[in-house]
């Protein structure tokens, strides 16, 4: 075997938990392989460079080995090996929102329900009134 389907790749190796969230990825163009946009069907073969975004992080790998079906984790790393390119501009990201995080992550519960709004707007009236007689 020589070459497979981008889809099947993708899912024997790992970068994507189902065949159809592969094809989907691919469908929406977030999949290249050699710097082109290609359709599920595509063939890949050894040696070929596939650039890829897995959880907001982009990944490039050659393309090493091919399987016809999905096996555990360290039999499907070999597969692939990812760029140096890639694992610095990793590195990069991940150190960059390590510093900067997202400020919508920080929030616990979103928006108070209204027994909140009553309990805050009775604990202002409480500690900040401007009344004379207190």
């Amino acid at each position: 075997m020589d070459k497979m389907r981008i889809d099947k790749w993708l899912w024997a190796a790992r970068f994507f938990k189902t065949r159809s969230l592969a094809t989907e990825e691919l469908d929406k163009g977030r999949v290249q392989i050699n710097g082109q946009n290609v359709k599920p069907a595509h063939d890949v073969k050894a040696g070929d460079r596939v650039k890829l975004q897995q959880a907001r992080m982009p990944r490039t790998v050659v393309v090493r080995g091919l399987s016809m079906q999905r096996g555990s984790a360290p039999v499907a790393q070999q597969l692939y090996e990812e760029t140096h390119e890639s694992l610095a501009l990793r590195a990069q990201l991940q150190e960059m929102q390590r510093l900067h995080p997202e400020p919508a992550d920080s929030m616990a519960h979103g928006r108070p329900t209204k027994r909140d709004r009553r309990d805050l707007s009775k604990a202002w009236d409480r500690r900040w009134s401007a009344s004379a007689d207190e």
